[in-house]
């Protein structure tokens, strides 16, 4: 369950005066109600709201659920910010996904607070029938829209919900709609791709590295041992690059996730 995001919400709207306020903003702290009522990442139906988009009318609950959501209230918006952490077993450092390629958003990324920046590509040239993304839904309907990720799951994390509504008042002082005063963060690390390393046995699995921590080629990342402490196998970072996420369950099946590998630009 993403659950930095309900705090930066609640702090981004005591610190808006609706009065001085220029436009409309809507804020939806925790979209996936059910899922946080089972404290699941799932929706009651097993499938990931974030990859059902558009949805459908007449589809399964998570279709018809996203489909009203995005229809009713995220088709209204000029500008979406959305908000996620790392899923279970695993931490993420505090970083954006924006096509960067387009001025406007770029410059959004960059009013936040973020160890990293990761260029993602819009959905326009994604496959129209496959499900997709909050942010490539909106893409494709004309929504400058960025996902902020932010740090951990299932746990209020100060230093990521300060971070995180600093970044949301920025982009908002910046837009025009608040008169808070806007401050430049410091420049975040800027990565032109990413990839998640996986294991190729099961084990018990210790990850050596922090989020945010750059690698050189060669660098460990990863000791799979079995249940007597033995090792069975150790990792080592393909290439250059940045400690995007990782994961922190031991238990490991084969095939499971070591770490998410920034390429630096």
């Amino acid at each position: 369950m993403s659950s930095n995001g309900i705090p930066i919400i609640q702090t981004v709207f005591d610190r808006i005066d609706p009065y001085r306020l220029k436009g409309t903003l809507i804020a939806i702290p925790g979209m996936n109600v059910p899922s946080i009522d089972l404290s699941q990442r799932l929706f009651p139906d097993e499938e990931d709201l974030n990859r059902v988009f558009p949805g459908k009318p007449d589809g399964t609950s998570s279709e018809q659920y996203s489909y009203f959501a995005f229809q009713k209230i995220i088709s209204q918006a000029d500008y979406l910010i959305d908000l996620h952490t790392a899923s279970f077993g695993r931490v993420n450092a505090m970083y954006v996904r924006a096509d960067l390629r387009k001025d406007a958003l770029a410059r959004l990324a960059r009013l936040c607070d973020a160890d990293i920046l990761l260029d993602g590509k819009s959905a326009s040239t994604a496959n129209a029938a496959a499900g997709r993304t909050l942010r490539e839904e909106a893409d494709l309907h004309g929504i400058h829209t960025i996902t902020i990720e932010l740090g951990d799951p299932q746990v209020y994390q100060p230093e990521m919900i300060r971070r995180g509504s600093f970044s949301i008042m920025n982009i908002l002082s910046h837009l025009g709609m608040s008169d808070w005063p806007a401050e430049t963060p410091p420049p975040a690390a800027l990565c032109t791709r990413s990839y998640w390393i996986y294991t190729d046995e099961g084990g018990l699995l210790e990850v050596p590295v922090e989020t945010a921590q750059r690698l050189r080629k060669g660098d460990l990342i990863g000791i799979l041992r079995n249940p007597f402490g033995d090792v069975i196998k150790r990792y080592y970072a393909p290439e250059d690059g940045i400690v995007i996420g990782k994961s922190t369950n031991p238990a490991n099946r084969s095939g499971g996730r070591i770490l998410h590998l920034g390429i630096l630009k």
